[in-house]
């Protein structure tokens, strides 16, 4: 089977990427609690760090720096918008 490279994916991700996150369900890949983005506890500092409300794990951190945003979501296990 063939591939295609990253930018194939650009239009289904914006298509995700750009809806209201807040309303997004999130699952944490440590104790399996899902729940809205909007219910998540927020940290600000050098970045924003979203930690579940029930264990605490990270669940996303988001930094900007060099003019961009990086954005890591090892702590999610499934992130799904309902439609």
């Amino acid at each position: 089977m063939s591939h295609l490279d990253g930018n194939a994916a650009a239009g289904p991700l914006s298509e995700v990427f750009a809806a209201d996150v807040t309303t997004a369900i999130v699952t944490c890949a440590g104790c399996g609690a899902s729940g809205p983005i909007a219910a998540v506890h927020v940290y600000e500092g050098a970045g924003t760090v979203l930690r579940c409300p029930g264990c605490e794990r990270v669940l996303l951190r988001l930094v900007r720096r060099d003019g961009g945003i990086c954005v890591e979501m090892c702590g999610v296990r499934v992130l799904r918008w309902r439609p």
